[in-house]
């Protein structure tokens, strides 16, 4: 019975608070994935990649950054992921087609890997908002390929890892500022020979070379 009633209470604020408070959707100002530097230090994308237009209706990203960073050493390559949502609200426009942000976690075995290592950490790298701050971090197999995945919504000022956390945050931001706009940050690395370790410090080598520059194409 107590269950019933907060469901419907949270229902009801739901209803409130898209429907009474939010009455002037508001999209932030920002610059184009097509500006985003190609060479970050040591790391150099040669070709940011195209996503079809079936899979971007899909996804319902208004603007995206997809390439593959390979350091100048020619070891290590990182796929870099961004996939901007100037709203996450279908009737407000934005993308192709549903715009709320599809959570990797439940992407991926549709795409034939397993995830084998599933953890929310805290990052602790310079470049992210204050707020919040942890991240999901997964470790996934498809046969004996094995790939590390960082990945989180960056939303409004927010880092969040959590899915229901960002669905609570669009309702309350939209109530509150007008504002439904977030994004999707992933990185995802090959994990070489069982060499975790090395993947990680890939990782940890590009990521605050692409968040130190995001706060131009993801509005806080």
């Amino acid at each position: 019975m107590i269950k019933l009633v907060v469901t419907i209470g949270f229902l009801l604020l739901n209803a409130y608070v898209y429907h009474v408070m939010a009455r002037n959707p508001f999209i932030p100002e920002r610059e184009s994935f097509a500006e985003f530097p190609m060479r970050l230090g040591e790391w150099a994308c040669p070709d940011a990649q195209t996503i079809s237009d079936d899979i971007l209706a899909n996804l319902g990203a208004t603007d995206y950054l997809a390439c593959v960073f390979r350091h100048v050493d020619g070891r290590d390559s990182v796929d870099v992921y961004v996939g901007y949502h100037e709203t996450q609200v279908r009737e407000e426009g934005g993308g192709a087609g549903e715009n709320s942000i599809h959570p990797p976690a439940h992407c991926l075995p549709g795409s034939g890997w397993d995830i084998i290592a599933n953890e929310t950490v805290e990052l602790g790298l310079p470049g992210l908002p204050e707020e919040d701050g942890r991240v999901k971090r997964l470790v996934i197999a498809k046969g004996n390929a094995r790939q590390l995945v960082y990945y989180w919504y960056q939303s409004r000022g927010r880092v969040i890892a959590d899915d229901w956390k960002k669905i609570l945050y669009v309702g309350w931001d939209r109530g509150t500022k007008g504002r439904t706009d977030g994004s999707l940050i992933r990185f995802t690395v090959p994990i070489r020979k069982g060499e975790e370790d090395e993947a990680e410090r890939a990782f940890r080598d590009i990521a605050p070379l692409v968040l130190e520059r995001l706060d131009r194409y993801v509005p806080v």
